[in-house]
Parts: structure tokens; sequence; C-alpha cells
């Protein structure tokens, strides 16, 4: 089966429906985090984000104790994240924490003065942990197939994941805050990762396989390898480390000053000052793992937790065409037409290489008609390489925005230095993608009955439209430029039929 047959038209655009504002308070070990969620249920938009580092898990190891200014700085942040929640109107708020409450003596004092506040907190196991994390991967990268890691302060979290199912898991004490005593000590991190590891004998199945990056202390340590690589697309989903630069990446945070590391774009300051535990994990880790690549997920724990209560139906959606349906429903002039215009010009790409995205790229075509018209096309550009989507790789924007970026009449040479990231033979594609929903476009006046009753597809040496009855008027000189525009792309003479 092809990739185009596996794609789903509803009958209406009608998205996945638009989720009641939901909120999740996380008290981990290093940072406690409000997030507040809205927009459409399969890929909840975050509307609110905000993070308190209380440490708690800062000295656990050495007294087993939560500092009591730790506490008295995660209540305060509790009390002010219950309150925003309620001035939101947030309808549901979970509470959750994970091991430094739950490894901590005085823990319960406070998941007590927390319950005070009216919140209600879960004390996650570290396999509930795991398995959350996990799920949230699944969410943003439904097609994950390895091993995904969740690096916090007070635990590391380790699942195997394949076929959208979590298939095994486990929690180790191996978090940044954990780790920091011994990663000087020569050999003392490799014989204690070894010792953790060696808990979980699936992992000696699981070698070679990629290794997804979840935690905040690992997506700063790849935004330094954007840095050093001087990657042109600062987006941190779903990027691409290899395995060997993990060393290099280890030295370059050892070596560098915090001044320094300040500068770097997008660095949270406040990771800064656990990256060397993070960057030495992770190259122990790699090395026992013989990790295959490194792949970064936004989405982790919090995500996984409200993807783990969606049902079965809405979990099996693809998140960027739940997400750009979304967008097409709010910014969008006419109902059906990404769908419709998909289909209308699928004949003209047979095999289904790439269907996904071309009806991502038709889906938001009728989205950009509010910008200023000297910008439309540059506009479209931003959405589909910038956007805030998952289920998409790096190549993956850049032949969206190509597309997009041709529909509105920009042209073919869209994307200077990202052009490296998709292949010749791919780019041209899109840009035939973006001519064809241009002709779509202008031909239907974006309405569906149209296109409906016409239709586009090659034959022969030519590209043929067909037009009946009184909508053959609608060949006017503006369509006819447009299907020569995109015959001649295409290497065809245009025509239309008799």
């Amino acid at each position: 089966m092809s990739e185009a047959d596996l794609l789903e038209y509803p009958d209406v655009a009608a998205g996945t429906g638009v989720m009641e504002r939901q909120a999740i308070i996380d008290i981990g070990s290093n940072s406690i985090r409000l997030v507040v969620y809205g927009g459409p249920t399969r890929v909840p938009a975050t509307l609110f984000n905000e993070k308190v580092m209380a440490g708690l898990g800062r000295s656990l190891d050495a007294t087993g104790r939560i500092p009591d200014s730790s506490i008295e700085a995660a209540v305060r942040a509790l009390a002010r994240f219950s309150r925003l929640a309620e001035v939101m109107g947030v309808k549901q708020l979970r509470t959750v924490a994970t091991a430094a409450v739950r490894d901590a003596s005085n823990g319960g004092e406070l998941l007590d003065r927390a319950a005070k506040l009216g919140l209600d907190v879960e004390l996650l196991s570290g396999e509930e942990e795991a398995e959350a994390a996990a799920l949230g991967v699944l969410a943003a990268i439904p097609e994950a197939d390895g091993i995904v890691g969740d690096l916090g302060g007070g635990s590391l979290e380790l699942s195997r994941v394949a076929g959208g199912q979590v298939l095994d898991r486990v929690s180790f004490p191996l978090g940044v805050l954990r780790i920091a005593p011994v990663r000087g000590t020569r050999g003392a991190l490799e014989k204690l990762v070894k010792e953790q590891l060696a808990r979980a004998p699936w992992l000696r199945r699981a070698k070679g396989l990629p290794l997804y990056l979840v935690g905040g202390s690992w997506r700063a340590l790849a935004r330094v390898d954007m840095a050093l690589s001087a990657y042109p697309l600062p987006i941190i989903h779903q990027y691409v480390m290899a395995p060997s630069a993990v060393p290099r990446l280890a030295r370059t945070v050892l070596e560098t000053s915090r001044e320094q590391l300040r500068m770097l774009p997008s660095l949270s300051g406040s990771r800064i000052a656990m990256l060397g535990e993070a960057a030495s994990l992770l190259a122990v880790l790699v090395r026992e793992l013989h990790t295959g690549s490194l792949v970064v997920s936004a989405y982790g724990l919090r995500e996984g937790l409200l993807f783990g209560r969606l049902p079965p139906e809405l979990r099996r959606e693809d998140p960027l065409l739940a997400a750009c349906r979304e967008e097409a429903d709010v910014q969008g002039r006419f109902p059906e037409h990404g769908e419709l215009l998909d289909r209308w010009i699928a004949p003209l790409f047979p095999g289904g290489t790439d269907a996904r995205l071309r009806l991502a790229a038709c889906l938001l075509a009728d989205t950009g008609w509010r910008a200023n018209p000297e910008f439309r096309a540059e506009r479209a550009f931003e959405t589909g390489v910038h956007g805030n989507w998952v289920g998409i790789d790096a190549r993956g924007r850049v032949l969206l925005g190509q597309a997009l970026f041709t529909a509105f009449g920009g042209g073919a040479n869209a994307l200077g230095e990202l052009a490296g990231l998709a292949g010749e033979q791919d780019l041209r594609r899109a840009v035939r993608w973006g001519l064809a929903i241009r002709l779509g476009q202008r031909l239907s006046g974006g309405v569906a009955d149209p296109l409906r009753r016409s239709s586009v597809r090659s034959e022969g040496k030519a590209l043929i439209l067909s037009l009946s009855g009184e909508d053959r008027h609608l060949y006017g000189d503006a369509v006819e430029k447009r299907l020569r525009q995109l015959a001649a792309e295409m290497g065809l003479e245009a025509r239309l039929a008799s």
C-alpha cells in the first residue's frame, strides 16, 4: 500500500476538535513548571509556560532530604501556579511529582503542603515517569522505533518504543544532579552507568537503535551542537545528532566558559550549569548502547500525560495533519478546501512519495490570505518551515515551506542555505506541488464545486486540464498562465481538453 493510500480525508475538514483548557504542574527534581494547553486535542498548543528552578534534588544523595529552602521555593511556586491556573480558566489541572519527591525522606512534607493549596499531587513511580515520556515521544514522532531517554535532575528513564507502543521501561537514579559528584572521578561514571543498565536486560536487545532525547538538559546540549555545526534551521524538534558528535560536545562544554555559552541562541541559562553532566552521561550511554543516531524530541512527560488519556482513534491521528487541519479551520476561507485540492492534484504525482507532506501543503494553502499581498509568499514559507509542527523532520519542513512559497507566487527559489536539508529531486517535486496548488486555487476561486467537476492529468507529453459545461468559462487568462507554468516545470505541453 502506498503512502497516498494511507491518507485519510474526512468528509469535512473539521480538525480534531478543540480541547478544554488544561494544565499540568510538573514537580521535577531540578525545576517546577506550569504549562497551560489549549487548541486541537491531538496536538495541544502551549498557551503558557513558566518554570521555577527549585532544586529539590540538589542534595538528595548526600542527605536523603529536600532542602528546607527548596521546599519553601516549591510551595511559593505551587501557590502561584495554582492561582494562575484558576484565573486562566483551566478546566483540568493535573499536578505530578517525580524522582526527588519520590525518593526524599521528607517528600511527604511537600505533598502535604501542596494539598493545603488544593493540589492533589500524583506521585509518579519511575516506570510511570518512563511511560509518560515515551508516550510524549510517540505523540510527536509516531514512527519512533528505538529507545526514549528522559534525563531529569533526579533520574534517567529509558523506554523501548516501536509500532506506536511502549514495550519496556525502566528508571535509574542517574539524573544530572545525582551524577555530579562522580563525574570528575575517572571511570566512576562509566562504572555507575554500567551497573545500572545491567538492571534492564531488555537493553541488550536494543543496542544499535536510535536514542530519542527528552529533557531540558539534553535539549540544551543539542542547541550547543546546532551552534557548533552552524545548523541552518534553529528548531529543536527532530534535530538529529550523530553519536560521533557527543565526545566533541562534552569537550566543548567543559572548555567553554558560562559567559560564552550564554551567548548561544535559545540556550537556557538555567541549564548551563548541568551541561557537563548531561554531556558526560550521554557519551557513556552512546558507547554502552551502541546508539545508531540521536533524535531530539520537543515532547516529553507532560505531553505524554495528555496523550495517554486520549481515546485510541485520536491517538492514531497524524499529528502534522491534525495541526494543519486545525490551522485551516481557523485561518482558511473555505471548508473542505485542503482535502479537495489534494485529491485534485494527486493524479500528477503517482506513487505517493511524501503524500502526507503534499496534503499538509494543500491544507495550509488557504491560510495566508490575511497577510500583506507583498509578503504572502514569505509568510507562507515561514509557516511551513518554522511553524510549531510535530510529526515532521527538517527535510519535511523544507519541502513544505518550498511548496507553500511557490503556491503563493514566490517562485522556485525560497530556501537559501536550507536547500541542503533536502534533495534536489525532492525540492523540484515540492515546486511542482506549489504550482499545481496555485493552478487549482486560481481555477476554482478556492471553492469546492469547480474542483469536484474538473480534473488535471498528465498524458504522454501533455498536461491536460478537463472542464465541462459552464465551467469551461473558468478557463481565463490567469488559469491558462498557471497551467502553462506547471506544464513547463514538468516538461510537458499545456492543453485544455476538448
